[in-house]
């Protein structure tokens, strides 16, 4: 029997601390979104700022401070990827893109509870299928069941609306739903790189093809209060650029759907966040579902993910940097 090296058990230690590690970024990357919501209800008090606009900014803002922090540890490498990740990094901006162009698209044709509702429920599972067929991962019995737990939480916590949705709308919502799957999938696929250079190509493309919709809404930026441009500030550098340097590590040791479903944390903080900041009161069928979700938590945090670790590219990132300085 061949003993191992200290650089192999270094390394194996490594991946087993990833392992437990990992859903718990992901799971504190949807925490922090969840104060999105609260945020942008609290700027929508103070200003008139299409949501769509929002969307743009959160990820216009994200990327400037993680530009700098990235050029000071990498150079020249934080624009490096090579071959098909290039073009997968662009994929993940473009999915993010049509995510925020269809989601506000959905709000007024079906409100805002349903257009939740369906990317919601319908991720996760989109996300399952793709994995499998895509990424190769299995569904677990205990994967199976925390997504089941999931999805019946999201559900009851969203509550069913009122008024029937026309289809535009919901073909909206669905192919918003469509576009979430596609980021989480790719997210995974490029899991090995940096996570402040993913951000910084992947949103900074993406806030390039959200710009020309978001400037049609005709908003005048200048007319913002001090406060709403602090709220907006807040939004593009907590719950987008700070969760997402959390969820591109978090991912690495986490399987898809596990993230998919982890992400459903999201609007579980958000109505713990409204309860406590907003008095909003929650039906029974919400705390049914509050407690749905946080079980499905349990169960995905309480052993970490099965997934191995993707192999990281960070070495050869921090050695192209040395090369170029």
């Amino acid at each position: 029997m061949s003993s191992l090296s200290g650089d192999e058990i270094a390394n194996r230690g490594a991946s087993q601390a990833g392992r437990k590690v990992g859903p718990s970024l992901v799971a504190l990357a949807a925490m922090l979104w969840g104060t999105a919501g609260i945020a942008s209800k609290m700027l929508y008090g103070i200003d008139d700022v299409p949501p769509l606009v929002v969307g743009f900014l959160r990820l216009a803002l994200a990327v400037p401070p993680l530009v700098v922090w990235c050029w000071l540890r990498l150079g020249v490498a934080t624009f490096h990827f090579p071959g098909r990740d290039l073009l997968l990094v662009l994929a993940l901006g473009g999915s993010i893109a049509v995510y925020q162009v269809f989601f506000f698209a959905a709000v007024p044709e079906i409100g805002a509870a349903l257009a939740a509702l369906i990317t919601i429920c319908s991720g996760p599972l989109l996300v399952g299928l793709g994995a499998v067929s895509l990424l190769g991962e299995t569904v677990t019995r205990r994967l199976g069941v925390a997504l089941s737990l999931g999805l019946i939480g999201a559900g009851l916590l969203v509550g069913l609306p009122s008024d029937e949705g026309n289809m535009t709308g919901m073909l909206y919502a669905a192919i918003a739903a469509l576009a979430y799957a596609a980021f989480v999938l790719v997210s995974r696929s490029l899991a090995k790189h940096d996570p402040g250079k993913i951000i910084v190509v992947g949103f900074g493309s993406g806030a390039i093809i959200v710009a020309p919709f978001a400037f049609a809404s005709g908003a005048d930026a200048f007319a913002w209060s001090a406060s709403g441009w602090a709220i907006l500030l807040y939004i593009g550098f907590v719950p987008t650029a700070l969760a997402y340097l959390f969820y591109f590590r978090g991912i690495r040791s986490t399987p898809a759907t596990s993230a998919s479903v982890l992400a459903l944390v999201e609007p579980l903080a958000a109505t713990t966040l409204a309860v406590a900041i907003f008095g909003e009161t929650l039906s029974f069928a919400a705390i049914i579902g509050a407690a749905f979700l946080v079980t499905a938590m349990v169960i995905l945090l309480r052993r970490g993910s099965p997934s191995r670790s993707v192999p990281t590219s960070e070495t050869t990132e921090s050695s192209l940097c040395a090369n170029t300085t």
